[in-house]
């Protein structure tokens, strides 16, 4: 897969035509040493900097909020760790807003490794890894993840998200074609798009589906790289691998899988969707996981081949040209992830809860979907105004469950989404299920006139 790509520097023709417009310019200015500088249009002459249809999106939600009297769910501060019962904009509340799967954010032993690095190293390594930036706890958590997947070697980025970006559009490009599930992330998209190469989805979990799409390619690209997620972040379900490995083997594709869920959450020891699927981890070419749930800080890692890794490492832009990954964050994880592994108690308590709040959930009537019942359990309510409402009632009462709204999802499947951890217990879960029944009741008494009404008025 590291085959070379064109440089993106000015093409001759283009340095040319730039040379002449400045030649031009230089040529009609008033005076020497004093520059032709056009007045600025006022400031309200000027569209808005932005996406027109975000803006209005945003705009609406705020006007949701005022004509029915609403605070907004969103960027609450929480006042310290992310432990079941937090203290968030002030309130004691019973917290489904937090990745905190194993309970590992706030662990003493993760807190001690992190302070120790900051002693030794500091708080940055103030460079970038190939020029100055470069620590011994970088490769011995590479080290400890290439181990999880039996891979050659690993890499860790300092962003989740930019590690998706720069590695996919890195690894494939024109005359390629990006394959991802139509559930994928944000970052999967956005690194398809970077890169330039063909791209396809094919529908959720649906190998039939996946099949179809790799046979129409036929030979008219050159490499196809399959991209899923071991754990749905909106869902909460996971792929079949050993049914989909044949499948991409057959078409000669490439297999990328991003465990940012799945790690700590799936499989009998937490080592995510090849343990779950009974699936040896080195039939997949690319692995890619997070460092934010499970590991308990930040950052994105990738594990495969020692010449993707080394390709990466040499020339991939998010990571050569970014500041290498804070000691104190890699010391974290590090310590985060030798706790995972030699605890899996951890993972049988956060598969009892899950369990837990599912199987209330499902005795109460809730859709909480094709959820595995693990760490990720929605509770599918539909439209994105009743789910609003049933969080804003939620939160009153003393429960933080975060609304997921069109366009993070389609229109008719808003959603509460719960983040259920090891930590959480279980007649506090057995609660939450019954008030979300109980404020799903009560918004299910508005008259569907009203809710019509509503909508007009936000929309003038």
């Amino acid at each position: 897969m590291s085959e070379e790509k064109p440089g993106f520097g000015l093409s001759a023709d283009v340095k040319s035509k730039l040379l002449n417009r400045l030649s031009a310019q230089m040529a009609n200015r008033p005076a020497a040493g004093v520059a032709a500088v056009e007045a600025p249009a006022p400031v309200s002459s000027r569209p808005a900097l932005g996406h027109p249809s975000v803006l209005e999106e945003i705009a609406m939600l705020r006007r949701a909020g005022d004509a029915l009297g609403l605070e907004s769910p969103f960027f609450r501060v929480n006042e310290g760790l992310p432990t079941p019962w937090s203290v968030i904009d002030g309130r004691r509340v019973l917290n489904f807003c937090a990745y905190n799967y194993l309970g590992l954010n706030g662990d003493p032993r993760v807190t001690a490794a992190a302070n120790a690095a900051a002693e030794r190293y500091g708080t940055s390594v103030s460079g970038s890894r190939i020029v100055s930036g470069e620590r011994q706890v970088h490769r011995d958590l590479e080290a400890a993840l290439a181990k999880v997947y039996q891979a050659d070697d690993a890499i860790v980025l300092v962003n989740g998200h930019a590690t998706n970006v720069t590695v996919i559009s890195h690894l494939v490009g024109p005359g390629d074609a990006v394959i991802c599930d139509a559930l994928s992330h944000n970052s999967i998209i956005q690194g398809a798009q970077l890169a330039g190469a063909k791209r396809r989805s094919f529908l959720h979990n649906d190998l039939a589906d996946l099949d179809r799409v790799l046979g129409e390619f036929g030979d008219t690209v050159k490499r196809r790289l399959v991209i899923v997620e071991g754990c749905y972040g909106m869902d909460g379900d996971a792929p079949d691998l050993a049914a989909m490995i044949p499948i991409i083997r057959r078409h000669r594709a490439h297999l990328m899988v991003d465990e940012a869920h799945g790690l700590g959450v799936l499989g009998e020891r937490g080592l995510g969707v090849f343990e779950h699927c009974g699936v040896d981890p080195r039939e997949v070419d690319v692995w890619m996981g997070t460092l934010s749930k499970t590991l308990a800080t930040c950052g994105g890692f990738i594990a495969g081949s020692v010449e993707m890794v080394e390709y990466l490492r040499a020339s991939a832009p998010g990571f050569l040209f970014s500041v290498g990954m804070p000691a104190p964050t890699a010391a974290a994880s590090l310590e985060a992830l030798r706790i995972m592994l030699a605890e899996p108690e951890r993972m049988e308590r956060l598969r009892t809860n899950g369990q837990v709040f599912v199987q209330a959930a499902r005795a109460a009537g809730l859709d909480v979907g094709e959820t595995l019942g693990r760490a990720i359990i929605p509770v599918i309510i539909g439209s994105s105004l009743r789910t609003t409402l049933v969080a804003d009632r939620l939160w009153k009462r003393g429960i933080a469950a975060q609304p997921i709204l069109y366009p993070g999802v389609p229109e008719r499947s808003a959603r509460l989404r719960f983040f259920v951890t090891s930590e959480h217990a279980p007649e506090d879960l057995r609660w939450a299920v019954s008030e979300v029944a109980n404020a799903l009741a009560e918004v299910g008494q508005t008259t569907p006139q009203a809710l019509a009404d509503l909508k007009t008025k936000l929309r003038k």
